[in-house]
């Protein structure tokens, strides 16, 4: 282990003391333009690593920004990847529970850390962190964090329209998207729901309600399932 990755073991023992004794370690470098991430977690089974666990952040000069902790930091490993405890490893941004991104749209990098499946479906769920200029720090969104632990895995950021987009499904047939609009100082507001119902053989009715000037329009039209699937 190189002086850094000492450092970085050694902070994060003081943090957490007994937490992160023992525990495994992975840094993720190529997720963000500004952040490399260590993870510490504790315990890992398999191709799997969950419970509880603990993500710092560090700048390009190598400097601490800020730890957060995580009751259920889940991740996947390739198969037969050999685990030591304690021995840092490398961890691609495809694999890894941090995701990076400016979802509020205000220029800055805001970070989401993986929090268990309480998602649709039992899928991944994820607590939301926004950069605040005031304080300079991370700090946690209970309207993102909801947005990215009901759905189905998290939202997809749209910045050329300022939306976020999640999505669901129930039973074998629906599919659900949904999007909200992000308001500077005032929050999220819900603009568009649209319904895939493909339960009738060879078609599939779709039912898009839209916020239109404040007030909701709603439209419903039958596809052929091949022409539908053809222009999706």
């Amino acid at each position: 282990m190189n002086i850094l990755n000492y450092y970085r073991s050694i902070s994060a023992f003081v943090l957490l003391g007994p937490l992160c004794f023992g525990q495994y370690q992975f840094e993720v470098k190529d997720a963000s333009k500004n952040y490399d991430a260590i993870i510490h977690i504790e315990n890992c089974f398999g191709d799997k690593c969950k419970d509880r666990g603990m993500v710092e952040l560090f700048d390009n000069k190598n400097t601490k920004v800020q730890s957060f902790t995580s009751d259920d930091l889940v991740l996947y490993l390739d198969r037969g990847e050999r685990l030591i405890r304690g021995k840092m490893m490398t961890l691609s941004k495809e694999k890894s529970p941090v995701i990076f991104g400016d979802f509020n749209f205000d220029g800055t990098e805001d970070v989401a850390i993986r929090n268990g499946n309480l998602g649709n479906y039992s899928s991944a769920s994820y607590d939301v962190y926004v950069f605040n200029s005031t304080r300079m720090a991370f700090v946690k969104s209970e309207e993102l964090t909801e947005l990215a632990s009901d759905s189905f895995d998290f939202f997809k950021a749209d910045p050329v329209r300022k939306r976020l987009i999640t999505f669901g499904k129930s039973g074998c047939c629906n599919l659900f998207t949904t999007e909200y609009q992000v308001i500077p100082g005032k929050g999220l507001d819900k603009v568009l729901v649209k319904e895939e119902d493909m339960s009738e053989e060879g078609y599939v009715k779709v039912k898009t309600e839209e916020k239109i000037k404040n007030k909701w329009v709603t439209r419903t039209k039958v596809y052929p399932s091949d022409e539908y699937n053809k222009e999706k």
